[in-house]
């Protein structure tokens, strides 16, 4: 498969090819569901937290009679049916994060790639370099090349000025390839992958 190079001036920059293994495949939304539930469980802090019985301030005589009281024979007055009481079973700190096997996740990155190249939603920029760290300079260059809702994926290292310049823009993020992920291409609109983010993903998914 080949695809057209551009650059930052939205001029022509050659053409690549790519790779129909990675770039190539069906969709298949089974596949992206698991991976993107399990990077967003993976995600949750898991913090949440009530009391128990135990940790609850409370008496823990019997309230009231065994019998004749006309009420329920309560034992305690940390339970939950009471004011202040502890809940049951309530939340407790713990990890949300479950296993997936690696060639799921792979292949699920694979996926979300293809999807992105067999919609059109997928550029490849010859480089993400600025010589100057200016959010206004780059904000017309990306409305040159029609990008409002964008992922730009560098190689190993994102340029530092390119960085400064694009975290004040919104819906547009840069990562570099190592931080490629399914749930963060697809909820950009485009992709935008520079020739050494295609070489890099290349070599980490072959």
């Amino acid at each position: 498969m080949k695809a057209q190079v551009i650059t930052l001036d939205a001029k022509k920059a050659g053409d690549i090819d790519l790779d129909d293994g990675i770039f190539g495949l069906p969709e298949r939304g089974d596949i992206l569901q698991r991976v993107v539930v399990w990077q967003l469980a993976k995600r949750r802090a898991g913090t949440h937290k009530v009391q128990s019985r135990g940790e609850v301030t409370g008496t823990t005589k019997r309230i009231g009679k065994q019998k004749g009281g006309g009420t329920a024979r309560h034992g305690a007055g940390k339970v939950s049916q009471f004011r202040g009481g502890a809940r049951a079973f309530g939340p407790v700190v713990r990890s949300h994060a479950g296993g997936l096997p690696k060639k799921i996740r792979a292949l699920g990155l694979k996926t979300a790639l293809s999807v992105k190249a067999a919609t059109g939603n997928l550029v490849v920029m010859e480089n993400a370099d600025l010589k100057d760290g200016k959010t206004k300079d780059l904000l017309s260059k990306l409305d040159k090349l029609g990008f409002s809702n964008a992922l730009f994926v560098d190689g190993a290292e994102v340029n530092e000025n390119f960085k400064l310049a694009i975290s004040n823009i919104p819906h547009v993020d840069v990562l570099p390839t190592q931080g490629a992920n399914v749930y963060d291409i697809l909820r950009r609109e485009k992709l935008v992958l520079t020739k050494a983010a295609v070489e890099a993903l290349v070599e980490r998914l072959k």
